[in-house]
């Protein structure tokens, strides 16, 4: 076998398992690595600012193309820590990234070196495997082992730490008969699907919950196809918006306290069975338990066997990758509707629809105000943006208003960190979807505390010719926060509004404080400001010949009223309309039900 040293046979593992690129930082550590994907030439490199933010771009890449595996790199000490935030929010939403570390040498861990830090023990807890390789001959092994283990099951993060003196040792290595290991993807039966099908049919108004699970097996065809089958209306959890497209009949609405839509929660309060497939049940989409199992009954379908009862016991459950059910339901349900057994859905099927088609279920949007409401903001994107554009947030007042009043149509065109929520998540995972995709019309939306925790990576953006457009939502706010605050009586802390000496007494933005422009335009890339509804589709337009001429990020800052509530509470059965509602058509002219 040919010798090597063992960082060479890690970069050649990496190419044979489908990584064409990186996201990191260097550092004295990991050089070797870095010296061993530049000598192999086969992988190229993202410089981030921050190895929190490589961590992000990672996720957006994984998250963006089905088969996808996002690669970040750090060195020693911080930059592992660094990755923790990256590594559980992959981790949270079944993502598989792979963090690659450099460490100390072996015979100075216990030494308390420089940026020695035992961070295999810390990042165990947001990862399916997290090892420091203390054997040469292991590291081609371990690499194979990540590979094989975040295929496989419930898909997630690994982290790999390799001390400097394991990365030079030399080696006996034959990657020419090198193979990935297959992964293990647990499967329904026959037998689990007819009683599947059997107990669905049995129900009088049942609806599927499509989750980031569908997403995950890239199997949002077959969820559509099992609906239309049925004839059984749909309802997408975060994760899973677009996995059925907003305008098909059978999509009745999002579910939740925040991001869910008035028609969707009044579907599911209507059902009597609710058939989840790859969804996890999470909190802020049922409220209590009590609300939102009372009278209904459950199918679960999950990769993972221990999510199955994990919130709640359901009435049936099964361990399977989403595909492979839904490969199962698809082939029952077709044989059922052959031979006439399945029930007719139309009175239950139009009575969603109706609540969906009501302006009596909408919120208004077009609003007028100066400065701006964040609902006619998105009533803009809507009439704006096409049914192609990819939305990327993370957290936060402009991401749950984003959820009630954007559109999404296809699978991977809602990219959102749904349980972490780490602010600064938007632009870093936004420029790891572009490098996924370059030919992807991205739209990124962010208030302005997120844009704020990592607008540095926004010179990644103008670096490596990474265009995309950024929505700003900006009311120099913490607004979530101002918000959840009410409970307590206070508004304390969550301000972001100064006086800025640097810009003019008449700006109507002086006392927003940061002035977003100037420091988007410090970075390399380019930024537009809007006051006014009517200025928005100029703006955007602006910011397309912008991308095209110099293959830069693009801002658009919307300057926002300081103060609006968000829909949102404590149950799915009572959310709180803090804002107008819709009284007719003209209050919400891009709702669904009123678009041409």
């Amino acid at each position: 076998m040919a010798k090597m040293k063992a960082i060479d046979a890690a970069v050649l593992v990496l190419e044979k398992e489908g990584v064409t690129v990186t996201f990191g930082v260097p550092g004295a550590a990991i050089n070797p690595l870095y010296a061993a994907m530049k000598n192999h030439g086969g992988i190229g490199h993202i410089l981030a600012r921050h190895v929190e933010g490589a961590s992000h771009m990672a996720e957006g890449y994984t998250r963006a193309v089905a088969g996808n595996i996002g690669v970040c790199i750090g060195t020693s000490g911080p930059a592992g820590t660094d990755m923790i935030t990256g590594l559980y929010s992959a981790s949270a939403d079944s993502i598989p990234i792979l963090c690659i570390t450099g460490q100390a040498p072996r015979s100075r861990l216990h030494k308390e070196d420089f940026q020695a830090v035992d961070i295999a023990s810390i990042a165990k807890p947001v990862t399916k495997w997290a090892t420091t390789v203390l054997e040469p001959a292991q590291v081609p092994r371990a690499f194979q082992q990540a590979f094989h283990l975040m295929r496989s099951g419930r898909p997630g993060p690994v982290l790999i730490d390799l001390p400097i003196d394991v990365q030079l040792a030399e080696i006996e290595f034959d990657i020419d008969t090198y193979e990935p290991l297959p992964a293990y993807k647990p499967a329904a039966s026959r037998k689990q699907a007819e009683k599947a099908i059997e107990m669905l049919n049995e129900s009088e108004r049942p609806l599927l919950v499509s989750g980031g699970g569908v997403i995950n097996a890239d199997a949002s065809d077959l969820m559509v196809e099992l609906a239309e089958i049925l004839n059984v209306p749909v309802i997408p959890t975060l994760m899973g918006w677009g996995t059925i497209p907003d305008d098909h009949p059978l999509m009745v609405g999002m579910c939740g306290l925040q991001t869910s839509h008035r028609y969707g929660n009044a579907n599911m309060l209507a059902s009597d069975f609710v058939f989840g497939i790859g969804n996890r049940w999470a909190n802020r989409h049922t409220g209590s338990v009590e609300v939102y199992t009372k009278g209904r009954k459950f199918i679960h379908v999950d990769i993972e066997p221990t999510q199955i009862g994990r919130v709640f016991a359901p009435d049936y459950g099964i361990v399977s990758d989403a595909k492979a059910a839904l490969e199962q339901f698809v082939a029952v349900a077709k044989e059922w509707k052959a031979a006439g057994k399945l029930k007719c859905r139309k009175a239950w099927v139009a009575e969603c629809q109706g609540r969906k088609n009501s302006v009596e279920y909408l919120r208004k949007t077009n609003f007028d105000n100066v400065p701006m409401k964040p609902q006619r903001v998105y009533q803009c994107m809507n009439r704006t943006l096409d049914r192609d554009t990819t939305y990327v947030s993370t957290i936060g007042l402009s991401q749950i208003a984003g959820a009630q009043f954007l559109h999404v149509y296809k699978p991977r065109n809602w990219i959102n960190c749904g349980q972490a929520g780490p602010l600064g998540w938007t632009t870093p995972a936004a420029l790891g979807v572009r490098v996924a995709d370059p030919q992807r019309k991205i739209v990124a939306l962010s208030g302005d505390y997120d844009f704020q925790f990592m607008i540095e990576e926004l010179a990644v953006g103008a670096q490596f010719k990474l265009p995309y457009v950024h929505v700003l939502v900006n009311n120099s706010y913490l607004g979530l926060i101002r918000q959840a605050q009410r409970a307590f009586s206070i508004d304390y802390c969550v301000q972001l509004a100064f006086d800025n000496i640097n810009m003019d007494e008449g700006d109507a933005t002086r006392g927003y404080g940061v002035d977003h422009v100037k420091v988007v335009e410090g970075l390399g890339c380019k930024a537009i400001r809007v006051h006014r509804a009517e200025d928005f589709a100029p703006a955007m337009q602006q910011a397309e010949a912008w991308m095209a001429e110099h293959k830069t990020p693009v801002v658009i800052e919307c300057i926002l009223e300081r103060v609006t509530n968000i829909s949102m509470g404590a149950e799915i059965d009572n959310v709180v309309e803090f804002e107008d509602l819709a009284t007719e058509k003209a209050d919400a002219p891009s709702a669904l039900a009123l678009l041409d």
